[in-house]
């Protein structure tokens, strides 16, 4: 699990990989991340947007942008998370996530980014 705390919004990452889901002699890696966003701030929030820059160990590089995550625009509160799971498919056996989240402070408004830290997508037999 990787973490990272931006402005008081510590974001964590766990990954897995789907082999029932890939198909290694297609070039066709599957994997799921669950995301924990963790506001330790004094105020509420709202993610607005998200952006992901997703890299094969091929070197195609990848950027997916939209509103919420997983269809949802969640408000944070003090003290409170919010937890979901996603996937992303990969060509490559290994790879790498990063992005930001837009957030909104909602006391006044104020939009800011939170960093979401680079994680690892890899198979199980590429750690042996």
């Amino acid at each position: 699990m990787v973490t990272k705390i931006t402005d008081g919004i510590k974001i964590s990452v766990d990954t897995l990989y789907q082999p029932e889901y890939s198909n290694p002699a297609g070039e066709h890696f599957m994997y799921a991340y669950q995301i924990r966003i963790e506001n330790l701030s004094d105020y509420s929030i709202q993610l607005l947007r998200r952006k992901w820059y997703i890299f094969d160990s091929n070197g195609t590089r990848r950027e997916v942008e939209g509103e919420g995550v997983v269809g949802q625009q969640p408000i944070i509160d003090p003290g409170e998370s919010h937890q979901y799971v996603s996937g992303c498919n990969l060509r490559t056996d290994l790879g790498t996530m990063k992005g930001h989240y837009q957030m909104q402070r909602l006391i006044d408004g104020k939009l800011f980014n939170v960093n979401i830290p680079e994680f690892q997508l890899c198979c199980p037999y590429k750690l042996n």
